[in-house]
């Protein structure tokens, strides 16, 4: 069974960069590392690369393995596989949670994001997000006026496709 991440959370980081990786979502990531087992430490992928992004965004080892394949089979040589590899393999790096549940932000990662003192983390079904929470709480407002979102419908129609 795949397991999804859920919730949001805001979680302190040290001068050195250490945050504590949501209890939840560590055990999402333990259930997505084939590696993993009792007294072992799960690994995760954050993917820093898009430049569009606000965001760094968080995927258990499966999850990227699944993200690894779909670019594998792109033709070889194409300017979409040449983009998304260097997107999802180059920018982005492996970390592993350590025997606290935390995890060390690198100075690269925390200076993109603009986060100092406190990030935040929000599930998106099978990965999450990091987020500083201004920049979230701006970027949210702006997703809920999209005029491709009826704020009159309840959600759940979107789940269909259907929109009434």
């Amino acid at each position: 069974m795949v397991r999804a991440f859920r919730g949001e959370y805001h979680q302190k980081v040290d001068a050195k960069g250490r945050v504590s990786i949501p209890a939840p979502f560590r055990r999402v990531l333990e259930a997505g590392d084939p590696a993993w087992e009792n007294g072992k430490l799960p690994e995760f992928v954050l993917v820093y690369g898009d430049d569009r992004r606000a965001f760094l965004e968080g995927f258990t080892v499966d999850g990227m393995a699944s993200v690894d394949a779909k670019i594998r089979k792109l033709p070889r040589g194409s300017k979409k596989r040449h983009a998304l590899s260097r997107l999802y393999s180059g920018r982005s790096v492996t970390l592993s949670v350590d025997e606290t549940g935390r995890f060390v932000l690198s100075p690269k990662l925390r200076e993109k994001l603009g986060i100092t003192n406190e990030a935040y983390f929000i599930a998106n079904n099978d990965t999450f997000e990091i987020w500083t929470p201004e920049t979230f709480e701006a970027e949210n407002n702006l997703a809920l006026d999209d005029e491709d979102f009826d704020p009159d419908l309840d959600p759940s129609v979107y789940l269909d496709g259907d929109e009434e």
